[in-house]
């Protein structure tokens, strides 16, 4: 899990209640009205902007990748692609159906390498599986951040509704309190909901969307000169590249930096 997203969240959210009880009660800060501007009015202009298909699977997709992480750096996927260069050059890629790994991906390659199939395949089939996932994560990253756009907008609308609403009833000072309540909390709303979830998240998954495609096609080329028989000190000095240079050192150089 990514602490970081759900600590972030969880910090918003009591640094936002922590006002709220500080001036007041909970009470005061609900809004029915500015609720539906809202989510309504943020959801509906989603709809316009994005096909349905692609709401009902970048929502959860995003939501998903958001609060999960890689279980292994990038450092050790080459360290972990050099290991299984080294069990298919010495026992061939028959060798590498008994090793069993956490990544889906980099078990789809290896499957393709024990199986036997030729270059031409497994690199059109692994590319456009990871373009495939890519384009999904962007579409997620693109409707959290088209919600977040939205948000501080219908509030404003919210805002300019309520203030309708008030001014049109300046005689009756009994209503001129809700109304103003709910111009004020549509705005609030669209603040929140804006600038501590659905931007956040949007630029979260952006960042996730870069780490994803260096690493997946880090993940092809390995596969690709592991089915080539590529020693497996060739395989990592390639695949090295990919790391950022302060990365790059061995284990054991790390190690005695520290």
């Amino acid at each position: 899990m990514d602490i970081a997203t759900g600590l972030g969240l969880l910090a918003g959210m009591i640094v936002v209640i922590a006002m709220i009880f500080m001036g007041g009660d909970l009470h005061m800060f609900i809004s029915e009205h500015a609720m539906i501007i809202i989510f309504g009015g943020s959801f509906a202009a989603t709809l316009i902007r994005f096909p349905l298909a692609s709401i009902i699977h970048g929502l959860p997709l995003g939501a998903k990748f958001a609060f999960t992480l890689r279980s292994v750096t990038q450092r050790e996927l080459v360290d972990q692609i050099a290991g299984l260069a080294e069990i298919a050059r010495k026992q061939g890629p028959i060798g590498l159906e008994k090793v069993e790994v956490e990544d889906p991906f980099l078990a789809k390659g290896i499957r393709f390498v024990a199986d036997g199939y030729d270059a031409d395949f497994i690199r059109d089939n692994l590319e456009r599986d990871r373009d495939n996932f890519l384009t999904l994560l962007d579409e997620g990253q693109k409707i959290y951040r088209a919600i977040g756009d939205c948000a501080p907008a219908f509030g404003m609308i919210g805002t300019l509704i309520g203030m309708v609403q008030m001014f049109a009833n300046m005689t009756d000072p009994s209503k001129l309190g809700p109304f103003m309540a709910t111009a004020l909390l549509a705005t609030l709303y669209g603040a929140l909901v804006a600038n501590i979830f659905c931007l956040p998240i949007a630029d979260k998954l952006h960042v996730k969307l870069s780490e994803e495609e260096i690493n997946r096609t880090l993940i092809i080329d390995g596969i690709l000169m592991m089915r080539d028989s590529k020693s497996p000190t060739l395989v990592r000095e390639m695949l090295i590249a990919y790391l950022p240079e302060k990365h790059r050192a061995e284990p054991e150089e790390l190690a005695a930096a520290a």
